[in-house]
C-alpha cells in the first residue's frame, strides 16, 4: 500500500539503526584483532550483524516503494542504505579471510586499521542520529564527515605500509596473499565508510 505522507522518521530510524550495525560489527572486529582467541564466535558475531544489517536494508527498500513522498531523494535514500549495507559486508569478508585462512596473530598496522574503523563507525552514528534535522544541524553532521575523510586518509597510509612491510619482512609467499587480502578488506570497509561520510555531505548540501 502506498503512502503519500512522509514518512521521515522511519527511514532516518533505519539508517541510525544500520550505522549502529555496522559500528558492532567494527567494534567485534578490533576485539579480535586485539585478543586473536575466539576467531570462530567472533565470525558467529559478525554473521549475525550482517543477517540484521540485511534485515535493515530490505526495510528500506519495502518502505521506498510504499512511499510516494520521501524525506530525500530516492537516489539518495536507495544508495544510503546500499553503502550501509556493503560496508558491513566487506567487514564480514574480512573476518571470513581471517577465519578460512588461519593467518594467526595480526600486525600493529592491522590492529590500527581496526581501531580506525571503529572511530570511522562511531562518527557515522554520530551523524545519523542528526540527519533527521539536517537544517540544524547540518554543521555538526559535516564536522563528523571531515572526521571520516581524515581517519580515512591515514588508514590509507597504514595499509600502503602495511602492505610494504609484508613484502619487506614476511618470508613466506602464501602468508603475504593470506594477509595481503585480509588487510584489503579492512582497507575497503575504511573505503565504504568514507563514501558514506561523502553521500551524507552531499545530502546536507542539497537540503540544508
Amino acid at each position: 500500500m502506498f503512502c503519500l505522507k512522509p514518512k521521515e522518521d522511519q527511514f532516518f530510524k533505519l539508517f541510525a539503526e544500520s550505522a549502529r550495525l555496522l559500528r558492532d560489527g567494527a567494534y567485534v572486529m578490533n576485539v579480535l584483532l586485539n585478543d586473536y582467541t575466539k576467531i570462530e564466535d567472533t565470525m558467529v558475531q559478525v554473521s549475525n550483524l550482517e543477517h540484521a544489517a540485511d534485515d535493515v536494508n530490505d526495510a528500506i527498500i519495502d518502505k521506498l516503494n510504499q512511499t510516494f513522498i520521501t524525506p530525500l531523494d530516492r537516489e539518495d535514500i536507495y544508495s544510503m542504505a546500499t553503502l550501509l549495507d556493503d560496508a558491513v559486508d566487506f567487514l564480514q569478508g574480512t573476518v571470513e579471510r581471517m577465519l578460512l585462512y588461519r593467518t594467526g596473530q595480526p600486525s600493529p598496522g592491522a590492529k590500527e586499521l581496526t581501531r580506525l574503523l571503529v572511530d570511522c563507525t562511531e562518527e557515522l552514528v554520530l551523524a545519523f542520529d542528526l540527519l533527521k534535522n539536517i537544517k540544524g544541524n547540518q554543521h555538526k553532521i559535516l564536522d563528523h564527515t571531515r572526521k571520516i575523510n581524515v581517519l580515512e586518509s591515514e588508514g590509507d597510509r597504514i595499509y600502503r605500509q602495511e602492505v610494504a612491510n609484508l613484502f619487506t619482512s614476511c618470508p613466506d609467499p602464501i602468508e603475504i596473499i593470506k594477509w595481503k587480502e585480509v588487510l584489503e578488506y579492512l582497507e575497503g570497509t575504511l573505503d565504504h565508510c568514507e563514501d558514506i561520510a561523502d553521500l551524507l555531505r552531499g545530502v546536507v548540501m542539497k537540503y540544508a
